[in-house]
């Protein structure tokens, strides 16, 4: 990627000048500005020269963008992916956006000077007024694109998802079956598929037992551990609190859990929780957590099996959009019970 500090050097400016000429802010005179995008243009055509003898030499470069390392189901994923793609002899330059779309945008400006072949991208939010300069970025890369996990409106790439609607109404239905009527959700933001899809599953759930969906119960978190802890606490300081929680994703629930532990409650015997995603932490916590789980690794796989179908097929547009549903599993342990007093 070509430093604005190289650019100076090229051109025979200070690195403000360049600031002030790539950035659009302040005035610069017309020779100047000129010297410095000429020198920046050599500079990015040398970075493409340089991708280009990569290529040559035949090493194939993936780009994986994620939206959380730190969430442990990203890590499973990209070992699914890796698997894949050492045996295609490809290597990954894996990028983790922290859940900002700026930081998005920028892998995806990098990706343009790094000649990869193929892209696997979990996007942080499919809303339409995200789409259009997001899908412009996409598109010019050039390259193969599959989605995982989530989804981008109006795109024509293929995608590999699990089926969030089914996995959470399994779980709602599981406390209910247990006696249950007053069943909070920490949801993902709806801003996105998962998000989305795993509140339609409880919304179902409940609808479909003859349950009125309670406002009350219904809470919003953003996939991340703090906004799981937070959310728990105000739950446990309700008045008339609920007998059971669902946490839609694995990070929210290790900080729901850590919520219920701090304030020395049991599950399930002060009250019931479902995760969805397995949590391993929970095992080391010698905790029965009952989870909706889904082939982790299997989706890194498959998303990298498609990718590179569409690499030796030289296909970067989609004549026909290919999208692969992997099916959940609800696995109880007994947290799902309800405990009368």
């Amino acid at each position: 990627m070509v430093k604005n500090k190289d650019i100076a050097i090229e051109a025979g400016v200070s690195v403000a000048t360049v600031s002030r000429v790539m950035n659009q802010s302040g005035y610069v005179k017309d020779e100047t500005k000129n010297k410095v995008l000429e020198a920046f243009k050599a500079l990015a055509n040398k970075d493409k020269m340089f991708g280009q003898s990569i290529l040559n030499r035949k090493i194939k470069i993936i780009g994986v963008v994620i939206p959380d390392i730190s969430n442990p189901f990203f890590g499973e994923v990209i070992k699914g992916i890796s698997r894949i793609a050492d045996k295609y002899s490809a290597s990954l330059l894996v990028c983790n956006t922290e859940e900002l779309l700026e930081k998005e945008l920028r892998y995806l400006d990098l990706f343009k000077t790094n000649n990869i072949v193929g892209l696997i991208i979990t996007p942080k939010t499919d809303q339409v007024g995200y789409n259009s300069k997001y899908l412009y970025q996409l598109e010019d890369l050039g390259v193969p694109i599959v989605l995982l996990d989530r989804g981008i409106n109006i795109s024509h790439f293929n995608s590999v998802f699990v089926n969030n609607v089914s996995g959470a109404f399994d779980a709602i239905n599981a406390l209910i079956s247990e006696g249950h009527k007053d069943i909070a959700i920490i949801s993902g933001p709806m801003s996105s598929k998962p998000g989305r899809e795993r509140f339609y599953g409880y919304e179902n759930a409940l609808r479909g037992n003859d349950m009125k969906v309670n406002d009350d119960f219904v809470f919003f978190g953003d996939f991340k551990l703090e906004s799981g802890y937070e959310i728990t606490k105000k739950i446990l300081q309700m008045k008339n609190r609920p007998t059971a929680i669902f946490a839609s994703n694995n990070m929210m629930a290790l900080g729901c859990v850590k919520a219920i532990v701090e304030s020395k409650l049991s599950i399930p015997n002060d009250i019931a929780f479902i995760s969805f995603d397995d949590v391993e932490m929970f095992e080391i916590m010698n905790l029965n957590i009952s989870t909706v789980s889904r082939p982790t690794q299997l989706m890194g796989e498959v998303a990298a099996e498609m990718l590179f179908e569409l690499i030796e097929n030289n296909q970067v547009k989609n004549t026909s959009i290919k999208e692969i549903l992997l099916e959940t599993k609800l696995v109880l342990r007994g947290s799902e019970k309800l405990v009368l007093k």
